[in-house]
């Protein structure tokens, strides 16, 4: 080979090694540069062991410091597989099976696997637990099995305010209700067990454990009252139960003056610490014929708040929107003008006749009060009309009810109502008696409350008050007023009105002796022709200054009571507030005291007489 050949090999190589030495430094740079960062936390994840501590979720309180939600303590049971020997394999998977009653077979799968770490339960009493420690300290097996710190979500009440409160998961997530909606406030952080180990998982040497503690989720202080949330589903249970309600009931009570939210049940409740166990014993007794999709649909429908979730026709109890628009227009002046309306049993509206419900026996000649205590249809259909459509509709606004009222929980449904371009004279007509539409029950009694408080709409709340778990500190949560809806001077009259309803007119079977109760009982078609009703009753008290607005509804009542609100849902009311009331510290009403004056029965002497 000549020297000319060997220079040019020497220079092809020397490129070579340039170019190799160039790649291995561009690589050196990707990996330090680029992929440092993510490598660094593979890397720590491969030599450590860690283990998470579950914090306790913040407790959930109703107004008056009673215990809704609270944190009880357990342990969770994991295993690191490389850390136990293969002869006490089978040892430890038929320890932890017969202590834990688990499958063997599947705790000796976990048990003999390749992993760092196996979950063998979580969430176990210390009862148990300290079984299974018993059993490592007698047979000196310890190594690879770990007993954590874990926390259980646990409700005192059980069922109470079910659909309020809600539940968690098994990671302590919150899946419904409160628990859902302030998950991030009542959560906390992960605390942590880290210890060394080598790329196959076996712990290094035995040094002492890193303990990272977990911070406990902050507090809730609710507007429910418990004795006053005991009391309304203990009679909407009876209501329900006497009057054959299979698709249950609603009841809602509301301070008017800031929105809180004293009272929500929907019946039937569940229990909270089984919630994923159905409350039908019909339905409990086939579950295990169920399909997947029937079990999950049936729990679905268990979980589901009536009060926010599902909408509804609210019948004459929305004749109060259509009473105070109407007065508050100046449509009616004088509230008990006799004979400035007459029902004659009917009303002829663009051709469809539509009748009063006691169109038999027409009500005749009426003032706005008969024509509310009466529950005259005819009479409400002439008020709407006379306010027409684009009034109507702002009026709607004003009460809140084409918008959600953005209630604390979650699953808030929207109102149905006809676009206002497309409503005509029967719909605006059926509109003015509360049909053809439909609201939620948190959306009524809302609106409602603004006639109680004289005019303001109120958002409505569940939580008063958060709580720092670390400092203690209570945080008010202030009340928000979304708007004005009518005048103090409208609401005056509409609840003296109502009043009337209860002491002489529908609603009379609401009355509590000693209190001034104004109320409006409804009735509507659950659906088109569907032979199903929903009975109703709205009401205040007192009726000067009310302190709390009450909302009853039974949904298709089929027993012998009938399907009237006057009938069913009225009495169920008036049960209510018998009780509440009293326990609210509400006055009863004075009784005047009648001045008698005593005529002078002193003889004057006669001059003279003797």
């Amino acid at each position: 080979m000549t020297s000319i050949g060997r220079k040019r090999r020497l220079k092809n190589a020397l490129i070579v090694c340039v170019i190799i030495f160039l790649l291995l430094i561009g690589k050196l740079g990707y990996i330090q540069f680029i992929q440092g960062e993510e490598l660094q936390t593979l890397s720590y994840v491969q030599q450590t062991l860690d283990r998470s501590i579950n914090p306790n979720r913040g407790t959930i309180y109703d107004r008056n410091g009673e215990i809704l939600a609270m944190s009880a303590s357990v342990e969770t049971v994991t295993v690191n597989p490389t850390n136990i020997s293969k002869e006490n394999k089978e040892k430890v998977a038929r320890a932890l099976s017969d202590i834990f009653e688990l499958d063997y077979n599947t705790i000796l799968k976990r048990v003999s696997k390749k992993t760092s770490i196996e979950t063998i339960v979580k969430k176990v009493d210390k009862d148990k637990t300290n079984k299974l420690r018993e059993w490592m300290q007698e047979t000196g097996i310890i190594s690879g099995i770990n007993i954590d710190e874990d926390t259980k979500r646990y409700y005192p009440y059980s069922s109470l305010a079910s659909h309020v409160i809600g539940f968690t998961g098994g990671d302590n997530q919150g899946l419904d209700g409160i628990e859902a909606k302030y998950d991030e406030t009542l959560k906390g952080e992960k605390g942590k067990i880290t210890r060394k180990t080598d790329a196959s998982g076996r712990i290094i040497g035995y040094g002492e454990e890193e303990y990272i503690d977990a911070v406990e989720g902050d507090s809730l202080v609710l507007t429910i009252d418990s004795n006053i949330q005991s009391i309304a589903t203990k009679y909407l249970e009876e209501a329900c139960i006497d009057n054959e309600c299979e698709e249950g009931g609603v009841v809602l009570i509301m301070d008017p003056n800031n929105g809180d939210i004293l009272t929500m049940v929907t019946y039937p409740e569940y229990n909270l610490n089984e919630p994923f166990t159905i409350n039908n014993q019909e339905l409990l007794n086939n579950w295990d014929n169920l399909s997947q999709e029937d079990k999950n649909l049936n729990l679905q429908k268990m979980w589901r708040n009536k009060a926010i979730a599902d909408t509804y026709e609210p019948g004459s109890t929305f004749k109060l929107i259509t009473t105070s628009a109407a007065l508050e227009e100046g449509i009616v002046n004088d509230t008990d003008k006799k004979g400035e309306f007459v029902c004659t049993g009917g009303i002829d509206i663009a051709g469809t006749y539509i009748k009063c419900w006691r169109y038999y026996r027409p009500h005749g000649a009426e003032s706005l009060r008969d024509a509310l205590m009466n529950s005259c249809n005819p009479i409400f259909i002439g008020l709407g009309q006379k306010i027409g459509v684009s009034k109507y509709y702002d009026y709607l606004r004003r009460f809140g009810l084409l918008d959600r009222t953005g209630i604390d929980l979650p699953g808030e449904a929207k109102s149905i109502f006809l676009k206002e371009e497309k409503v005509g004279p029967v719909e605006l007509a059926t509109l003015s008696f509360g049909q053809r539409f439909e609201i939620t029950p948190i959306q009524l009694i809302t609106a409602v409350s603004s006639i109680a408080n004289g005019g303001k709409l109120v958002t409505p709340r569940f939580v008063k008050a958060v709580i720092d778990s670390e400092t203690g500190e209570r945080k008010e949560i202030e009340t928000v007023v979304k708007s004005n809806t009518i005048t103090e001077e409208t609401a005056s009259k509409v609840r003296n009105m109502m009043e009337s309803v209860v002491s002489e007119g529908t609603g009379k079977n609401a009355k509590v002796e000693g209190y001034t109760i104004g109320g409006k009982t409804g009735t509507s078609e659950d659906g088109v022709n569907t032979n199903k009703y929903i009975t109703s009753f709205m009401g205040l008290s007192p009726t000067d200054e009310p302190e709390m607005v009450i909302l009853v509804i039974l949904y298709n009542p089929t027993g012998e009571g009938g399907h009237q609100g006057g009938a069913v849902a009225a009495p169920t009311a008036g049960k209510i507030l018998s009780e509440v009331l009293p326990y609210m510290e509400i006055k009863k009403e004075e009784e005047e005291k009648t001045k008698v004056e005593v005529p002078n029965v002193v003889r004057n002497e006669c001059k003279g007489c003797k």
